[in-house]
């Protein structure tokens, strides 16, 4: 008896249009996780037809079921673990071969499979034709036609895999092919004695076991050798005919077995399964746009030029919301400051709640921008070929192609984010060049340090704003490979990773699916800033806040506060007789007083006397107490850098322009040069990624101890540069 509800597990190769298949299929009925122990997300969702539920697991995208990657894994840990009643394999048919290997590893196991000609309006517009039915009866698996992005096909998709599931009835029948007279002697020699041992013959076909002894699958491998003698019998099998491989053939076995897995697929697509139009133009539409995009010359211009143009499209669209938003928080604080009476849940509220967590909020329509226009170019598939005409470079710096996507999301076209970026790094094989990546991504210029940059560049090179920002994006790219360089020959040395990327043809995205991208990202930055920064905000204004001044100096400010107050509102009010000019110069007293006191209190501060400690070292790079606080909230999010030197620099609440008041502020401070500006720009650029950042690293990397080198090393690394810029620019000063 089949159960009520129906597990299907969603597979398929990268670029195959998985995804875009699930979306149409479980619509808004879907969430997302991680599978347990491991950073590879989780997609589940729900179907329905006929009135009866089918629960859809969508699998991380993997070429084949050896665990070459942590995706592909998973995908088959999934499979054999939670032994869903069905798999649907959704093949790109207008690359059926190279698609149907994974359909046939999965019939090896004995999975029931339904096989998911996707996009086929690509395949009839290249001249193909698949026939369905010959296919189906060959490869002895139902096979269904869509057209994912349309939704065409999902119907039938769900009736046929309902259908199997129920005919199959939790029976796993694998296929068996022949391997050829070099592996099948010792395949049956193998299976022999996993079946005498009853070797995890509960948990995998005794066949589809020796085929990973074969292979060489480390999981198997491993599992193998807590068997001792049987492990022993069949590592001995292994050794022997790799050896007559290598001596016969000059390969190895693995190699084979990928050779006649192709050739059985090629021998059931040679039977009329697939027809080609000899009279369409032979060389496809993407491999024309090809021929320009990726030119060795011209691809990597336009590729320049494509970036800037989204780094110019984000700020000139996004400009407006994040006014409207800002606004909307101004008027937000001001209402509760009036609503409010005068003390420390006030200032709490407004200053650690409203202002930490609503400076980060305005950041959400550029974030949002940002994160459409990297989905349309994921989607269309250009992505792909900035990561193929990245390797050449990035391959001299000990990275991979693939290293190019996650410097991106991090802020390689400004305005990004690390966290984002680091977990982009999980499509990474190599776990070396995976490191390499999750520790410089971070040294991109992120939607948190873009403030601070303007803001320091605005002031210090007000007539050079646009080539000094453009100078401090290519620092951070060429500061990021250096260093990936020189983790690569010392901490995380290895052999670099083959380039090995399927280049998909064009498409045009559809709207689902850039909204669906689009919303999964920018909510996680939205739940970052209604969580984590807004526990940070409130953490950075205590310290800031206690303890509270008591020194005889405080006390005396205090009094002539509160003496200027009340002549202040005598005046206002009629009792006493002042001009214009006097009220005037009555208010100004008023708050330098003010600000007399609010600076003290910073600096009897718990940062605020952290701040001053740090003066010992920091005054190498030309960086006061202020900077110091400013860059020690830094550690926690880059976001409240700006706030944080207001309040350091004691700017009244009666100033309404707060950013162009610590721009003069910054002017007429003597201890803040050009040189300074330039060394802060780089500790900043460089130093520990935000608290956010560091437990994504330590996610990503299964360890606090490269979450703690990244803090370390790149605050090290940017007081070391910091400190050298300082001194070389005051000595040409």
């Amino acid at each position: 008896m089949t159960s009520p509800k129906i597990t299907a597990a969603l597979a398929g190769n990268p670029n195959s249009g998985k995804t875009t298949l699930f979306n149409a299929l479980t619509g808004a009925r879907q969430h997302v996780g991680n599978y347990p122990g491991v950073t590879v997300e989780k997609k589940e969702g729900v179907a329905k037809i006929q009135d009866r539920e089918i629960h859809i697991v969508d699998l991380p995208g993997a070429y084949s079921l050896t665990s070459y990657t942590p995706e592909e894994l998973v995908a088959r840990n999934m499979v054999l673990d939670e032994r869903p009643d069905v798999v649907i394999d959704v093949l790109n048919a207008a690359a059926l071969e190279r698609n149907l290997y994974l359909a046939v590893q999965f019939m090896e196991l004995g999975v029931p499979v339904v096989l998911v000609l996707n996009m086929m309006d690509e395949v009839r517009a290249a001249g193909m034709t698949i026939d369905k039915a010959k296919l189906s009866r060959l490869i002895n698996a139902p096979v269904v036609e869509t057209v994912a992005k349309h939704g065409v096909g999902k119907e039938e998709l769900l009736r046929q895999a309902m259908e199997l599931a129920k005919q199959q009835d939790g029976t796993w029948k694998p296929l068996n092919i022949s391997y050829g007279p070099d592996l099948d002697h010792a395949l049956k020699d193998m299976v022999a004695l996993i079946q005498e041992s009853d070797f995890l013959t509960h948990r995998y076909p005794a066949q589809w076991l020796a085929l990973k002894y074969l292979e060489g699958d480390e999981e198997v491998l491993e599992i193998g050798r807590t068997e001792g003698t049987l492990h022993d019998k069949l590592q001995e099998i292994v050794d022997n005919v790799s050896d007559h491989c290598q001596k016969t053939l000059s390969t190895y076995p693995e190699a084979l077995i990928a050779d006649y897995r192709y050739g059985y697929i090629a021998s059931i697509l040679k039977q009329g399964v697939l027809t080609r139009d000899t009279t369409h133009d032979r060389i496809a539409r993407s491999d024309r746009m090809d021929k320009v995009l990726t030119h060795k010359m011209g691809g990597p211009l336009i590729m320049l030029l494509i970036l800037y143009a989204i780094y110019k499209f984000t700020f000139s669209v996004g400009d407006i919301p994040l006014v409207w938003l800002s606004e909307f928080f101004d008027f937000l604080g001001h209402s509760v400051e009036n609503a409010m009476p005068a003390g420390m849940l006030r200032s709490m509220l407004v200053s650690g709640v409203i202002d930490g967590v609503g400076g980060v909020l305005s950041f959400a329509p550029l974030i949002m921008i940002m994160f459409l226009l990297i989905a349309f170019l994921e989607d269309s598939g250009y992505m792909a070929r900035v990561a193929y005409m990245m390797d050449r470079v990035f391959r001299i710096f000990g990275l991979h192609g693939c290293s190019v996507m996650p410097m991106i999301v991090s802020g390689g076209i400004a305005g990004g984010c690390a966290v984002p970026g680091v977990m982009a790094a999980r499509t990474l094989r190599s776990p070396r060049e995976k490191l390499a990546t999750i520790l410089t991504a971070p040294f991109m210029t992120c939607g948190a340090k873009l403030p601070v940059y303007i803001l320091l560049v605005g002031v210090f090179f007000p007539k050079n704003e646009p080539t000094a920002l453009f100078a401090i994006t290519l620092t951070a790219w060429a500061i990021a490979l250096l260093v990936a360089k020189a983790l690569r020959s010392t901490l995380v040395r290895g052999p670099s990773t083959p380039f090995v990327m399927e280049l998909p043809p064009y498409r045009l995205p559809t709207a689902k699916g850039l909204i669906i991208h689009t919303w999964e990202r920018t909510w996680q930055f939205i739940k970052k800033a209604g969580t984590v920064i807004l526990a940070i905000s409130i953490l950075l204004w205590a310290a800031m806040t206690f303890p509270r001044p008591s020194s005889q100096e405080a006390r005396d400010i205090q009094s002539s506060i509160k003496v200027q107050e009340a002549l202040l509102s005598q005046a206002e009010g009629g009792q006493v007789r002042l001009n214009q000019e006097k009220t005037e110069q009555l208010k100004a007293q008023v708050e330098a007083l003010h600000g007399k006191f609010d600076q003290l209190a910073l600096q009897n501060s718990v940062a605020g006397r952290v701040g001053v400690a740090l003066e010992s070292i920091s005054r190498y790079a030309g960086f006061d107490w202020r900077l110091n606080i400013s860059l020690i909230g830094g550690f926690a999010a880059k976001e409240v850098i700006i706030s944080t030197l207001g309040t350091a620099y004691s700017l009244s609440e009666e100033q309404t322009s707060e950013e162009a008041t610590l721009a003069k502020r910054l002017r007429q401070n003597p201890n803040m040069t050009r040189a300074t500006a330039v060394a802060a720009i780089l500790f900043i650029m460089l130093y520990s990624p935000c608290f956010v950042t560091v437990v994504t690293i330590k996610q990503e990397t299964g360890t606090w101890r490269w979450a703690a080198f990244s803090m370390i090393f790149n605050t090290a690394l940017a007081a070391a540069l910091a400190v050298a810029a300082y001194q070389i620019g005051a000595t040409l000063a």
